[in-house]
């Protein structure tokens, strides 16, 4: 059975523990978040029979005091967390619930209330011999040493040392990334900054860990992102428009490859979004060549120039090379993150990966505004969590 995104919502994202946003509870988000996705869609909650909620930092049960926001129906709440791949995890098990037969009409949320400052070795930030994350970082430290810099920019620091090492990738190569997405992110409402920087700017900026600077850097953020996923008897039954269709969708987990060569390109995840994007590409027929517009993982700078060369856009070593000529904007052959990305846009965890849906959604629909990719018809996200997970989804606009 099929499975359609019938309606998406999201709030702005905001930076944390300031006056604006030191009240605004992950409910509230929620509510503002999934009312608009049930409205988009044009159906009630009464009308939804499952209700994944993504998130990494509150308490368990936290989905349902999200959820009961929307309404008190007795449906099954499930509480999802995977790391930074979290809100990809609850619109894949919304998915596999339509496709399976098991609900026609599912609501997937996803949330995050976070405090100011870096991650630490976790999304708990926990103690480091417990991590889950212990085997990545100890990977990278017995590679590159450990460095009094904040753990998750030292790791992905590390894998643009190598990426630089290896293929003579250039700082300024990075911080074009950067600089796209900053560029994008003028035209989002919904993004956390919208302020435009040129490729100097962001190599002028505070080095957080050597070659990233804080404006490669995606920052800690407060905000909801929902999707009402639909099986296509629904659609039909309640004359539903606007639909996108989620063609194909893989999650992939850390293999041996991602160890085995003590590289932090492979500890940071480029082999597993390799093998979901494969997987994607086999079970919908297409590749990314049929893609118009892509929703990536950005948490740094350098993991999307990883994530070009896992995706096919490129060769491996060409990703530098790739942005730098203007393939990966408005113009080239593909859009990257017409939403600012997680670097400009925001990254709170839970929320995230929906976000990527929502903005694909709005591209595929034609409805994008400012930022719209002229004749989007095909999209692609990836959300991707160390620990570890990466999720590959493709959408297709429904005509």
């Amino acid at each position: 059975m099929k499975a359609y995104v019938a309606g998406v919502g999201m709030t702005k994202f905001k930076k944390p523990e300031t006056p604006e946003t030191r009240d605004w509870q992950y409910w509230d988000m929620v509510r503002e978040a999934g009312g608009s996705a049930l409205a988009d869609a044009g159906i009630a909650y009464t009308e939804v029979e499952q209700v994944p909620v993504g998130y990494c930092f509150q308490p368990s049960t936290a989905g349902q005091r999200a959820a009961y926001e929307l309404g008190l129906t007795g449906i099954p709440v499930y509480n999802v967390n995977n790391n930074c791949a979290t809100g990809s995890t609850a619109l894949m098990l919304a998915r596999q619930l339509v496709e399976g037969g098991a609900a026609d009409c599912v609501l997937a949320l996803g949330f995050e209330k976070m405090k100011k400052g870096a991650l630490g070795t976790g999304a708990d930030g926990g103690d480091f011999s417990t991590s889950p994350v212990a085997r990545h970082y100890g990977i990278m430290a017995a590679r590159h040493g450990f460095e009094m810099t904040p753990p998750t920019a030292q790791i992905f620091g590390d894998a643009a040392r190598e990426h630089m090492e290896r293929y003579g990738t250039t700082e300024a190569q990075l911080a074009a990334v950067a600089a796209k997405n900053h560029r994008h992110s003028a035209d989002n409402p919904y993004a956390q900054f919208q302020d435009v920087y040129d490729v100097a700017d962001v190599l002028a900026a505070r080095t957080v860990h050597r070659p990233l600077t804080k404006l490669q850097c995606s920052p800690t953020s407060d905000g909801a992102a929902a999707a009402v996923v639909v099986s296509e008897r629904f659609a039909e039954r309640r004359g539903l428009t606007g639909l996108v269709e989620i063609v194909a969708q893989a999650m992939t987990t850390d293999t041996e490859e991602s160890f085995a060569s003590g590289s932090c390109i492979d500890v940071v995840g480029q082999p597993m979004s390799r093998a979901a994007a494969r997987q994607v590409y086999d079970r919908a027929g297409l590749g990314i060549e049929d893609v118009d517009v892509v929703e990536l993982h950005d948490c740094f700078s350098v993991n999307e120039l990883l994530t070009y060369e896992a995706l096919g856009m490129c060769a491996v070593g060409e990703s530098g090379k790739l942005v730098e000529s203007g393939a990966t904007t408005y113009g080239g052959r593909w859009v990257v993150n017409p939403s600012g990305g997680l670097i400009s846009k925001g990254h709170p965890l839970g929320a995230t990966g929906l976000a990527q849906t929502a903005e694909l959604v709005w591209q595929l629909r034609g409805t994008a505004g400012d930022r719209q990719v002229p004749g989007a018809r095909v999209g692609l996200a990836h959300n991707i969590g160390l620990g570890g997970a990466a999720v590959v989804t493709l959408l297709r606009r429904v005509v």
